[in-house]
């Protein structure tokens, strides 16, 4: 279960007024000639989640879609930087990446995040911040000893030595989802074969055009 902690009355400002932009989200949708939608990537470390979600955006891009992706390594080197590994940290990390993913939307992108985010309820938490067609939670399907062996950044070898605490999937809990929106098997199809299905899945919704 997560130790997700919603803000308590005493720890808000009640001096923050909603602003009202001049332009609004249907404008800027409008303008880019596609819906906006979180591509939610999730899975072990060393699944393809980094890969899939670049793959998917160079695709989109090449279509002429506004997009971008947000990177579980990436994001810790600023916006994150200050949170470790341990499992309220990894839940203060998905609380911020849902907000700031929630900004993307209303900007109009087609935004995809590559997270382990292990907990469902702050999967699920992040699904409450958007519309029903503006949250795809796409599962990569990875087998931990799948990931073990390609271990791309060294991370299983130095987890199952103790010098890595609090490592999803070896001394820390991965919560898979119970209903994806898709499911990706990367031990069987390739980069390019998970990331047309992705596509196809956008088509299907109606957030980009096939043509």
């Amino acid at each position: 279960m997560s130790p997700y902690k919603t803000l308590q009355s005493e720890d808000k400002s009640t001096d923050v007024v909603w602003h009202q932009a001049s332009v609004s989200h249907q404008d800027r949708v409008a303008a880019k000639g596609h819906q906006a939608a979180v591509l939610w990537f999730t899975g072990l470390s060393g699944s393809g989640k980094s890969t899939l979600a670049n793959a998917v955006d160079k695709m989109l891009h090449e279509r002429g879609a506004s997009t971008y992706v947000l990177d579980g390594d990436n994001v810790r080197h600023g916006l994150n930087g200050d949170l470790g590994f341990a499992d309220s940290d990894r839940v203060e990390n998905i609380r911020r990446i849902g907000e700031v993913a929630k900004l993307f939307v209303d900007a109009g992108l087609v935004v995809s995040t590559a997270f382990i985010s292990p907990f469902r309820a702050d999967r699920a938490m992040v699904r409450g911040l958007l519309n029903d067609k503006q949250f795809i939670e796409v599962f990569v399907d990875t087998p931990l000893e799948v990931c073990e062996r390609r271990d791309p950044k060294g991370l299983y070898k130095l987890a199952r030595a103790g010098e890595i605490k609090h490592f999803t999937g070896i001394d820390s809990a991965y919560e898979a989802p119970s209903s994806p929106h898709l499911r990706l098997d990367t031990a069987r199809h390739n980069v390019q074969q998970c990331a047309q299905q992705v596509i196809d899945y956008l088509i299907a919704q109606q957030i980009i055009s096939a043509g």
